[in-house]
């Protein structure tokens, strides 16, 4: 056969994906060692440097030790345990393969699951000393959780119990009494020694009372074609092709379904319909095409479809929905925070979603399921998860492309979780974060989000800045730049003064010293509300009357008032403000303070300036409100 050919042939065998799980010092690099080394797929400078590294690192006393092939991170081959996901490509006659050794740890739960999430198969090792234990029932549900159809029960270390038939007849008892629990259609059993090599690769004689494969024909024979969902036809759009002005094409993979040319398709979500033109591919066009290829669908009519949208069958529809149950993973070393508003990734479609409820969170050692109100890494538990447009999907059990998703932390961009969708929830359905205690809350008009709350969401605490001085003291000055400083540090900031608040909130009320006390006593009930939102108030009001001052602070809250006094003099504000004074002077305008109405200068400031710089007066406002933890300055 030429060179060609043999490539050719090569490029047409089906791939497995498998994973191996299981307890530490199971077997599982071991095992995949073996595989690798038993077949032949080995360079002779690997086999040096293994037969080196098992003398002089290894674990298996005077034998080669194989998992060295696989834990290739230095902690690894020190402690002789598997922490990172290892993967392996080796291939047969029959067939390809690519495998992921998963750790064992409970704490690696995470790379278990990344191992997971594109596998075919799962190898699950039990030790034959001590048969099925917790590891190996939390890594089973894992690996149903993950939707994989085909486990295989490795009962591993068959030399150290003598290749007892009745022990690995235990073994295989007691796993099929725990998985009649989860939803695995198919479940194979192989009794194996992976350090002796025995049904590995060859049959072993120790164990002729077994007829089965062994693991490596068992791999080569599953059938794994009807594993994927060729029904609903989904083609999450990746790529808009515009070479030119005479073609438009959208390119992607197919998640599912089967696509063929003249087919009608809708696009989601506009609804709109055509039909498909061509497929193309780089080799040239196709016919009809399928998972998981990569194509380029063009269409006969001129529609506007962008990344995110989806093709598919008019009478075939997904899910279009914002609401929906999820089993999710969490992969962050942060805990959840069940107010953070997420970044939601689902087939090529990207928003927002927030997690509305936590169901329960599940002892993947137990089964059993507890009331939480956060998860931590590694945690696994059903949520209830709202986007902020409607997502295109299917639940995970019938079709993984579309089922899945990610949660991406908006600050930090990690990958904090990884879902599998259960299915839409209906509006009827959907959670109530109201509860008896929030009710009654409400009908004594409390509010149900506290100010501890909305301290956390900004990041400051709701406080009042209070700047009194006379007309022209270049109070609004420094209250307006201050404004602008807070801001510019990402602090959530409202300014109030007299050309905000006269001719609205108190556009009745003249100048009057009664009605300047009741234009105040509004101002104050106003900066309350806003500081036990976790607001930032800025006031720059004259309030010339020491009394009204005080019960301003008495209104808003001893704690949150900071009182600032611009110390000007009156010949500096008159000469600030010249055409108002001289108003005054001549008895045109009435209750000017400083004129006829007697401003008491406050004998309990927090911080006295001049009006010369308030460029520098803000930067020490800053400071102040940095010291008295109102809001932190970087």
């Amino acid at each position: 056969m030429d060179i060609k050919a043999f490539l050719d042939q090569d490029q047409k065998k089906d791939l497995l994906r498998l994973l191996t799980a299981g307890s530490v010092d199971d077997g599982k690099s071991t095992l995949i060692g073996r595989l690798l080394f038993d077949s032949k797929k080995l360079y002779e400078d690997q086999l040096t440097a293994l037969e080196r590294d098992s003398k002089r690192v290894g674990h298996a006393g005077e034998e080669i030790d194989y998992a060295l092939l696989l834990d290739g991170l230095k902690a690894e081959r020190e402690q002789g345990i598997t922490i990172d996901v290892a993967y392996r490509y080796f291939s047969t006659a029959k067939r390809k393969f690519i495998i992921a050794d998963t750790p064992g740890h409970e704490q690696y739960t995470r790379n278990m699951i990344t191992g997971g999430s594109t596998a075919n198969l799962a190898i699950i090792l039990v030790d034959a000393v001590n048969g099925v234990i917790t590891q190996t029932k939390r890594h089973t549900y894992l690996v149903s959780l993950l939707g994989l159809k085909h486990v295989v029960l490795a009962v591993n270390k068959m030399d150290l119990v003598d290749f007892k038939q009745e022990v690995y007849d235990n073994i295989c008892l007691d796993y099929k009494n725990f998985i009649t629990q989860l939803d695995i259609p198919d479940v194979s059993f192989i009794p194996l020694s992976a350090l002796k090599g025995d049904n590995v690769v060859e049959p072993s004689i120790n164990m002729d009372w077994y007829h089965g494969p062994c693991m490596l024909e068992y791999l080569e024979s599953v059938h794994i074609g009807s594993d994927r969902n060729f029904n609903d036809m989904r083609y999450p759009v990746q790529y808009v092709l515009r070479p030119d002005n005479d073609f438009r094409g959208f390119s992607s993979h197919i998640a599912s379904g089967i696509v063929r040319k003249n087919d009608e398709v809708l696009v989601l979500p506009s609804l709109k319909k055509s039909k498909v033109k061509s497929i193309i591919t780089f080799e040239g066009e196709l016919d009809y095409a399928f998972p998981p290829q990569s194509v380029t669908l063009e269409l006969e009519d001129e529609i506007d479809i962008s990344r995110g949208d989806m093709l598919v069958h008019p009478d075939n529809m997904p899910r279009i929905e914002r609401h929906f149950e999820a089993t999710l993973v969490w992969m962050d070393e942060k805990p959840m925070d069940i107010s953070t508003l997420f970044f939601i990734k689902q087939t090529t479609n990207t928003t927002k979603a927030r997690i509305d409820k936590i169901r329960h969170r599940i002892d993947v050692n137990t089964l059993q399921k507890s009331e939480v109100s956060h998860f931590s890494l590694n945690e696994i538990g059903r949520v209830v998860i709202t986007t902020t447009k409607p997502m295109f999907f299917d639940p995970y059990t019938k079709n993984k492309q579309t089922g899945s998703f990610i949660l991406i932390d908006p600050v930090s961009q990690n990958t904090c979780a990884v879902g599998m969708i259960i299915d839409k929830l209906d509006s009827k359905d959907l959670p109530s974060r109201i509860t008896d205690i929030d009710k009654e809350k409400i009908a004594h008009g409390q509010a149900l989000i506290s100010k501890s709350e909305w301290e956390k969401k900004y990041n400051q605490k709701g406080a009042t800045v209070w700047v009194t001085g006379l007309h022209g003291s270049s109070k609004n000055e420094l209250a307006f730049i201050l404004e602008k400083k807070l801001f510019d540090n990402g602090a959530t900031v409202v300014l109030l003064d007299g050309s905000s608040v006269r001719p609205g909130l108190s556009r009745e009320l003249d100048y009057s010293p009664a009605d300047r006390a009741e234009n105040l006593r509004r101002v104050a009930h106003v900066c309350k509300l806003l500081n036990q939102q976790g607001v930032i108030t800025i006031c720059s009001f004259i309030s010339p009357d020491a009394s009204i001052r005080d019960q301003v602070k008495e209104i808003v809250g001893e704690k949150n008032f900071h009182l600032i006094y611009m110390d000007a003099t009156l010949d500096f504000c008159k000469n600030n403000k010249p055409e108002l004074y001289k108003k005054a002077e001549e008895k045109l305008i009435d209750y000017l303070p400083g004129i006829d109405v007697k401003y008491n200068v406050p004998e309990n400031s927090d911080l006295i300036f001049t009006p010369e710089n308030n460029g520098v007066n803000s930067e020490v406002v800053l400071e102040y409100l940095a010291k008295k933890k109102v809001f932190p300055i970087n």
